[in-house]
């Protein structure tokens, strides 16, 4: 256990308050898994925890929360949640018409917050006052036996909060649990309800989703229960043409490539995914941009990447750095093509190459024919010495230069 979890623990116990390390640390810890996160719950409310802890800021506002701060670990410390109904007073508790909980600063005892809990593999507390580890919902069994199974009704769960559908999945695939059947039969129904999620929020949990070593498996998932197209709607819409299309072959290598690289420990980042998926989406509205104003391809291209990337944030909102990475690799895919004289030397140069380059090696391994070769040909460019690589640029050919007729000199002066 984390040694500062320890001491947030231990400090809570000692000044007379309830403490319980929660959800998924103890989980983690029964699977014999090392935990990514150490969560607290605590009866205490976070202004007393922040009089405890100098290192503590509060954040949050549909439920307040503490986080207290050791270097670059943090410690999150969230006060007994309790149940809603409780109270009229919409400064505490807040839903909105469909059933989604907006705000939600009501507190509890343990039962309470248990109740409140997501799944039942969560709803585990690990007490600091006699060792113990408190279960409710069967949680243990569930671990041992491998299902996740949603606490209450699983379609009041999912108005509540939307986004515990795409927890249900991102927990099934990494845990390697089964949905109970009470627990998946409602999500493709209820999918549209993620359009009421911010789209803020919404990239946090697609990073989650594919950032976290199990994309594939959860592209495949989200698919499955129609929530990927709430994700990605220009994508799934190209996939409603052709389920089994080129357009299915790129999200699923891309994802497995992502996957076998957090597996060597290599880095990646969220743009490349955005950037990958959205190309082909990014390709069919140039064509309809082509038809419609009559524009060349370069510049049809570059109207179709703004409304595609506008059209996307709106679902999850992606941070400028990021789209300006996309943007990179999308424009290396039209100039890649371009190699002649000192160009393909100046794009070897550029930032951006490698995604770019990456991109378009996924793109030749399905679509074959010309960007395969042209794949192959900057490998081989990129490992090549200055001799092969001069030699190969020459061979492309490319516009000769013309040459200017000699200037006739003029007439000496009689």
């Amino acid at each position: 256990m984390s040694v500062n979890a320890v001491k947030v623990l231990q400090r809570l116990h000692r000044a007379g308050f309830q403490a319980y390390l929660v959800g998924g640390g103890v989980r983690d810890m029964l699977l014999g898994e090392e935990p990514k996160d150490f969560d607290i719950a605590t009866n205490a409310t976070p202004e007393q925890i922040k009089e405890l802890f100098r290192n503590c800021r509060l954040i949050g506002r549909r439920f307040r929360l503490a986080h207290i701060l050791f270097g670059r670990e943090v410690i999150e410390v969230a006060t007994l949640r309790g149940h809603h109904q409780e109270t009229d007073t919409e400064k505490l508790a807040k839903q909105n018409d469909s059933g989604m909980l907006l705000r939600d600063n009501v507190y509890g005892t343990i039962d309470e917050d248990a109740e409140r809990r997501d799944f039942t593999v969560n709803a585990l507390y690990y007490n600091v006052a006699d060792y113990s580890i408190i279960a409710y919902g069967g949680g243990l069994d569930d671990l041992d036996d491998r299902i996740l199974r949603m606490i209450g009704d699983p379609k009041t769960r999912y108005q509540e909060d939307p986004v515990r559908m795409l927890r249900a999945v991102r927990f099934a695939t990494k845990l390697d649990m089964t949905m109970s059947p009470e627990t998946e039969q409602p999500i493709r129904e209820m999918a549209p309800l993620l359009a009421s999620i911010p789209a803020p929020r919404l990239f946090e949990e697609y990073q989650k989703l594919f950032l976290s070593g199990k994309a594939l498996a959860n592209y495949k998932m989200l698919n499955h229960y129609g929530l990927f197209e709430q994700l990605f709607p220009a994508c799934a819409e190209l996939l409603k043409d052709n389920a089994q299309g080129k357009e299915s072959e790129l999200y699923q290598l891309v994802c497995k490539n992502t996957d076998l690289r957090l597996a060597n420990d290599q880095r990646v980042t969220p743009a490349f995914i955005i950037a990958a998926f959205l190309w082909y989406p990014i390709e069919r509205r140039a064509q309809d941009v082509m038809v419609e104003g009559g524009l060349s391809y370069y510049d049809a291209i570059l109207i179709a990447m703004n409304d595609i990337c506008d059209q996307q944030c709106k679902s999850i909102a992606i941070p400028k750095r990021f789209t300006s990475m996309a943007r990179d690799v999308w424009h290396l895919q039209m100039r890649l093509p371009r190699r002649t004289g000192a160009r393909a030397f100046k794009l070897l140069t550029h930032p951006k190459f490698r995604a770019g380059y990456d991109l378009l090696l996924i793109r030749g391994e399905i679509e074959g024919g010309e960007a395969e070769e042209l794949a192959q040909w900057w490998t081989t460019f990129q490992h090549a010495g200055e001799t092969v690589q001069r030699d190969m640029v020459r061979k492309l050919g490319g516009p000769k230069k013309r040459r200017r007729a000699p200037k006739k000199s003029k007439p000496a002066q009689e």
